[in-house]
């Protein structure tokens, strides 16, 4: 809860506890009037209450209720792809609020939760923060279509900070107590349900920055041992956990101002407080995947080791964008000691996450007992499952149409920013064979970014002016999502729309100076991207790993030479490195223009010490957008053909496969990849992926 609506409710405390009590007498007379009709509840929100249990609870009542979950909505209220400027079905809040009501409908005993990064990621989000700023007596668009949602909590994920902490202090409506943040006399408008969060601390006062728990009471109906319908109330204690990436994520906002504690010890110290102040019930927030490797505080993906702390009855899960459970995944991390992918179970305990942009809802049904003193979870009665927004027919369920008449005046402004017209192409920048050696999307991104650092050093850093400027960037929409998750900017007009999806995130330009030996680092690590190929075998393999697209960083310049060769093991796949036809000296000295997130992370995930020559407060996304301004006519000879690698030349004496989107082989053809042919148009995911191969000896 935000410190203004937690002052209003304790200024009225007495009017508000007047209305409660009201509420409940209504809800208990309406109970009785009703039970042998309908089971019914009254569901209010009593966010304050700290009434005793009551002792009227008969032993052995049976009580049901439901655990919503909506995780890494990225921004995605509308099924809208501002970067095509059409519709798409396969996602949206308007269609999880479907899914939502459904739920509801089914159990009046339930609770609607988000776990984190949900402002971020998508045009709308980038409007409503940098391009025209929501005023602080505006709610942020998103949280008011949860807020008529009626969420009841929810948690930061790390996305939420990459605006900085003075935009994320004024949009959840809180008084961060941190260096940087001026003291207001109230609160501007945050979302009307709270926002927790235990492991973000002030590193002014060493507090968490958010509140690191809530008890939220609801009244909810159950069943007497004599099969009587009554009316109860639940304490149902929320707890929230992000990765403690963000400290290299986000360097540029939090560095000194906030640390991280891990996910675990804040549960340990957290979990028996919220026991002693009467919760009933506690649910986990964790945005985080699975990780069942040893424990460390600085994990990402905390969720498994969670589930082994006492007193957790359910977890919420996030940040990896996976479906769990899912018995049908090929996943071998789900496969681990203490996973049950089939029923959604870490350590016995109920846990899911519902895919990510609003295409599933995550619904964890608990059956409680009350045993004389408390309620009891029945594990054997519980059940987890993702409601996908997709049916089985392929169509997708129908959008809540209130939703959009919330969200229109934010949505149409943001489609009037992104058809910005700003200069032209010659040739179509696309992802979809990005994999195996096209560049037709990445070249330009390479160079606004050297183009920039450049003219910076130039103008500011005179040190550092006879040391080469070079340029990494990935290609960001890889198939992850299906067949429509690919970067597609046609021949033509290119509008802001078309930079966004050439450069996905609101990432800032960073520059770092390394040495040649790092670059081999660099590039070894890209090369996980592909997962090792035994020429000998004569049954397909798959050429691409599950190492994410967004990491495959490349070189897209004349200068840099190299050769990946997907035979040899991880760490010894670079060959013949070159800069200007010659080798790469181990201790010649390089700045690598890229992102923040890369940069603040080259030392933990790259094992390479780095020094942070530029770190640029502008957006790589504008420094995009400027230097196409300024080209105003790109063109294929000069902005997108330009190929750094290739791979070591090997036949394989079966096929050697990929996916990309159907029926796009003429993208390849274009790139003047003439290796590369289709297997089938359809690969049976209903994902708009199809089959294709490369012939590696060519």
């Amino acid at each position: 809860m935000n410190y203004k609506t937690h002052h209003y409710k304790n200024h009225h405390y007495k009017n508000h506890h007047y209305k409660n009590t009201q509420i409940k007498r209504i809800c208990l007379t309406t109970s009785m009037i009703v039970a042998s009709m309908s089971l019914v509840a009254c569901n209010n929100n009593d966010n304050d209450s700290n009434d005793p249990k009551p002792q009227q609870i008969a032993t052995n009542t049976n009580l049901n209720f439901t655990i919503l979950e909506t995780s890494d909505l990225h921004n995605n209220v509308m099924s809208y792809d501002y970067y095509k400027l059409t519709e798409d079905k396969s996602f949206g809040l308007e269609r999880t609020a479907t899914l939502i009501n459904n739920a509801r409908s089914e159990s009046a005993n339930n609770i609607l939760l988000d776990n984190g990064d949900t402002i971020q990621g998508s045009a709308l989000g980038d409007y409503q923060a940098t391009v025209n700023p929501v005023k602080c007596d505006e709610t942020l668009g998103i949280y008011k279509v949860m807020n008529d949602l009626k969420y009841d909590a929810g948690t930061i994920g790390n996305h939420e900070f990459n605006y900085g902490l003075n935009y994320l202090n004024q949009i959840t409506g809180s008084q961060f107590n941190v260096d940087g943040i001026t003291a207001s006399a109230s609160a501007c408008k945050g979302p009307d349900f709270p926002l927790v969060l235990s492991n973000v601390i002030s590193a002014r006062n060493n507090q968490p920055l958010f509140k690191p728990y809530k008890i939220i009471t609801k009244t909810f109906t159950a069943t007497t041992p004599e099969g009587k319908t009554v009316t109860v109330p639940l304490k149902i204690g929320i707890i929230g956990f992000t990765t403690p990436g963000i400290m290299q994520w986000d360097k540029k906002w939090l560095d000194g101002k906030v640390t991280t504690a891990g996910a675990k010890e804040m549960a340990e110290k957290y979990v028996p407080q919220m026991k002693s102040e009467g919760a009933d019930v506690i649910v986990a927030l964790s945005h985080g995947g699975i990780d069942t490797s040893p424990y460390s505080p600085t994990m990402e993906n905390a969720s498994w080791h969670l589930s082994q702390v006492a007193g957790i009855d359910a977890i919420l899960m996030g940040h990896t964008h996976q479906v769990f459970p899912d018995a049908s995944s090929k996943d071998t991390r789900l496969d681990q000691a203490g996973i049950d992918k089939v029923n959604g179970l870490l350590n016995n305990v109920p846990a899911v996450m519902p895919s990510f942009w609003g295409k599933g809802l995550g619904v964890i049904k608990l059956n409680l007992t009350f045993d004389g003193k408390k309620w009891v979870v029945n594990k054997n009665n519980t059940k987890v499952e993702v409601r996908t927004i997709q049916n089985a027919d392929k169509t997708f369920v129908a959008a809540n149409p209130r939703v959009a008449q919330l969200i229109q005046a934010e949505h149409n402004a943001t489609i009037n920013y992104v058809k910005t017209p700003i200069g032209t192409s010659d040739f179509s920048m696309t992802s979809y064979f990005a994999d195996v050696g096209d560049v037709s999307a990445i070249q330009v991104v390479n160079q606004a970014q050297a183009n920039y650092i450049s003219d910076y050093i130039n103008a500011n850093l005179p040190q550092y002016k006879d040391i080469p400027v070079l340029s990494v960037s990935a290609p960001f929409k890889s198939g992850f999502a299906g067949g429509s998750d690919y970067t597609d900017v046609a021949q033509g007009n290119i509008a802001i729309n078309n930079a966004a999806d050439l450069y996905l995130y609101p990432n800032t330009v960073f520059a770092v100076k390394i040495q040649g030996s790092d670059i081999k680092k660099w590039l070894e690590n890209s090369a996980k991207r592909f997962n090792q190929i035994n020429p000998s075998l004569t049954t397909p393999q798959s050429l691409i790993s599950t190492f994410p697209g967004y990491n495959f960083d490349m070189f897209t310049s004349a200068d840099v030479q190299y050769e990946i060769d997907v035979t040899k093991p991880i760490g010894s796949r670079i060959q013949n490195l070159t800069y200007k036809s010659k080798p790469i000296e181990d201790n010649a000295p390089f700045i690598i223009a890229t992102n923040n997130y890369r940069a603040s992370g080259l030392k933990e995930y790259y094992n390479i010490n780095s020094t942070n020559v530029v770190e640029s407060p502008d957006a790589n996304r504008d420094v995009l957008i400027n230097y196409i301004k300024a080209a105003k006519n790109l063109s294929l000879t000069n902005n997108g053909s330009s190929r750094s690698w290739r791979f070591v030349k090997v036949k394989t004496a079966g096929p050697v496969t990929f996916k990309s989107s159907a029926n796009k082989i003429d993208f390849a053809q274009k790139a003047g990849l003439t290796n590369i042919s289709v297997v089938n148009n359809d690969d049976g995911s209903n994902k708009g992926l199809a089959d294709y191969a490369i012939d590696l000896s060519n």
